[in-house]
């Protein structure tokens, strides 16, 4: 089965910011999924990128670990990239309304 944006936007639901404790696509951290099939193979290689909630963001480094690892899981990845881009900057209205709810945000 060929690998979707959506299964792996999926994956990456289970990593949790451990400050906000909601997870990153969620919150709007993630901006680009880019899969390229790697040619001669059914798999493909991904690209990812995603912003943090605040340049100096003390979590970075371990949610990228994670998205790196949950996607790395899926049978159909050859290999996961994720960057980091600041623009555009994240803003509170990027989230979803499940949540903004968990958060309390109206």
């Amino acid at each position: 089965m060929a690998i979707s944006e959506d299964s792996v936007r999926e994956e990456i639901r289970k990593v949790i910011d451990p400050e906000l404790f909601v997870n990153i696509v969620d919150l709007g951290l993630v901006y680009v999924i880019d899969i390229q099939p790697v040619e001669d193979s059914e798999q493909s290689n991904v690209f990812i990128e995603m912003t943090m909630t605040s340049p100096a963001c003390p979590a970075g480094p371990q949610l990228i670990g994670q998205t790196k690892q949950f996607v790395s899981q899926m049978e159909e990845v050859n290999e996961v990239e994720v960057k980091i881009v600041m623009e555009p900057p994240w803003t509170p209205d990027r989230m979803t309304e499940d949540a903004r709810d968990q958060l309390g945000i109206f």
